[in-house]
């Protein structure tokens, strides 16, 4: 993992990826349902153990952050990912 920041708009992206809801985000991050929904509504930015919990649940599952390139961050699934 490095240090890239995850917005909003990646972890909505990662979830649509992998078909979860935000429940499921939370359960395999393991945080609280309202963390995962007031961070991608932009109510609150959680700590970053939590980010780190958020990141590692999503690329275990394999998805994988793209960094800013000129384009916007972004997400994509690993090859061979499910």
């Amino acid at each position: 993992m490095d240090d890239q920041a995850l917005t909003t708009a990646q972890v909505r992206a990662a979830r649509g990826l992998l078909a979860w809801s935000q429940d499921r985000l939370a359960a395999a991050a393991g945080v609280g349902n309202s963390t995962v929904r007031d961070f991608e509504a932009g109510r609150r930015s959680p700590l970053p153990a939590t980010m780190g919990a958020i990141r590692a649940a999503l690329e275990a599952a394999g998805v994988e952050f793209i960094p800013e390139n000129g384009g916007g961050a972004g997400v994509r699934l690993k090859k061979g990912a499910a």
